[in-house]
């Protein structure tokens, strides 16, 4: 083995990473689909990826944190592989770790040491501010002998948490807000129930996004699909759930913003029928559209926190079986084909009968009339607050209030007439079944990818729900290739008790 020639390499790779050198740091990796680089993060798989992995991230110091190498050790396995654990100082304190597997590789200039895997660690935060705004410990206990007791509570960062600030994503509202008096009615009633709030959640600004890309705070991590999205708006409770921080997501669902980051992260979610939970102390974003709904890794938690939020069926009314899936192909044809795949394996398997049926809704039409009549409610209720305040938004929320701005009462008025009819024929459709659809269009896409593209195409889809003011459950799939999906489970308004209980009869049966 040449130590000096490996020596140089390593020490080529420091000053690379400090400087981030992109192109040095793809050279001293090696070629190919089988190089390794991980972090706390995720893997990232093959040169291509862990480059693309490089060039789209930003740290203010260069492409990593900036650090100095305290120690090297080095183990030769052969001529041509040698091991390097180096532990390093980070400038911000603590202590990391690097672990990597060097190999000699032929490349231009005969065989190079290059890297072929690579492990990063450093201390983890005390708080990681892309997920959780405030945390406690717990931060509001709930009642000892309630029946969620010992399940605690990501709060989305738009409910009322008595004593504290709302600060709905954005910093400077968060500068403006005054202490709470009380709890949101959903947060006492959670805490009343027994479960604790371990804090509060970040969320999209204003919870207008589905993305969970925040400008101000960074994007909540995605653990079951590493470096990709984690959807929103509901971002920073279901990353806190899927991350094992807390076990309840309490969110909101305008537009997707529980389905979404759901089917993401591989959550059980549910958007309750319109006005079935009350959304007193919750800050809102269109009042047509908004709903209270939470997310866990269970079917059997997110029924119970069904028995602590929904109304109780009247006396005497026994709960309804559902009898009967209906599928839409032109619905399942709006996913990506890997998507719509797993829902078919998904379905070939459910213990529910179930059909098909061909529906020929004017589903981008329906997108369009949501699209406009939410956002001229959500100028107009934050209308007099942002009028003067669009430069503290990011990019894309701006974009949005911008506008939204520009529509006009005879636009809106149209919309709202088209809204209408929309609901009358979505629930028309629905009927007494349960309709399957998609949760998503895609799976969780990457930071680079066209986001903005991804937002309409699966908004084509969770528009209907929204439309027609009913509950949803999506209940999370897996792709062929290993990426978390949902399947979303759509019945008529009121019938969110009879959809938890069919997600349990489902996994119930699966476990068998």
């Amino acid at each position: 083995m040449t130590e000096q020639n490996l020596t140089q390499a390593f020490w080529a790779y420091e000053k690379a990473l400090m400087a981030n050198d992109v192109a040095e740091l793809d050279r001293l990796f090696a070629p190919g689909p089988a190089t390794l680089r991980g972090d706390a993060n995720g893997l990232l798989v093959g040169h291509d990826a862990i480059s693309a992995f490089r060039s789209g991230r930003s740290v203010p110091t260069g492409g990593a944190p900036w650090r100095r190498i305290v120690q090297t050790h080095v183990q030769a396995i052969d001529a041509d592989h040698a091991l390097i654990v180096a532990i390093t100082e980070l400038a911000s304190g603590g202590r990391g770790q690097q672990t990597q597997l060097w190999a000699k590789v032929e490349g231009d200039a005969g065989k190079e040491w290059k890297v072929t895997a690579a492990h990063v660690s450093v201390p983890a935060p005390a708080l990681d501010t892309r997920v959780w705004r405030l945390v406690g410990d717990p931060l509001v206990p709930g009642d000892p002998e309630g029946d969620l007791a010992g399940e605690t509570v990501a709060v989305k960062d738009l409910f009322a948490v008595a004593g504290q600030l709302v600060g709905a994503g954005n910093p400077e509202w968060l500068h403006h807000a005054s202490p709470e008096t009380g709890h949101a009615w959903a947060v006492q009633r959670i805490l009343d129930e027994g479960a604790s709030i371990r804090g509060i959640a970040r969320t999209d600004e204003f919870a207008y996004s589905l993305a969970g890309q925040n400008a101000h705070y960074g994007t909540p991590p995605n653990p079951k699909a590493p470096f990709r999205i984690s959807g929103g708006s509901s971002s920073g409770s279901a990353s806190a759930v899927s991350l094992g921080h807390a076990t309840i997501g309490l969110g909101t669902d305008t537009g997707g913003s529980i389905r979404v980051p759901s089917a993401y992260q591989g959550l059980y979610g549910i958007r309750t029928t319109h006005g079935a939970v009350p959304v007193d102390g919750l800050l809102p974003l269109a009042p047509t559209f908004d709903t209270v709904g939470w997310m866990t890794r269970t079917p059997e938690l997110l029924a119970s926190v069904g028995e602590a939020l929904l109304p109780p069926r009247p006396p005497r009314e026994e709960p309804t079986a559902i009898r009967r899936l209906v599928v839409v192909p032109e619905l399942l044809e709006l996913a990506e084909p890997r998507v719509a795949d797993a829902i078919r394996t998904w379905l070939a398997v459910v213990t529910v009968p179930t059909s098909e049926e061909s529906w020929t809704a004017d589903v981008e039409s329906w997108r369009q009339t949501y699209v406009t009549f939410q956002a001229h409610q959500a100028w107009d209720v934050h209308r007099a607050w942002l009028e003067t305040r669009l430069d503290t938004l990011g990019d894309d929320v701006r974009g949005r209030f911008e506008a939204a701005s520009r529509i006009t009462d005879d636009q809106a008025e149209h919309a709202a007439e088209a809204a209408d009819q929309a609901r009358d024929a979505i629930r028309s459709f629905v009927g007494d079944r349960v309709l399957v659809l998609p949760s998503t269009s895609s799976v969780a896409p990457f930071p680079t990818d066209d986001v903005q593209a991804t937002r309409d195409a699966t908004m084509r889809l969770t528009s209907i729900a929204g439309l027609g003011g009913l509950p949803a459950v999506s209940i999370p799939l897996t792709t062929a290739d290993g990426l978390p999906c949902g399947v979303c489970l759509v019945a008529a308004p009121g019938r969110d008790r009879d959809l938890l209980a069919l997600a349990l009869r489902i996994a119930a049966a699966k476990h068998r």
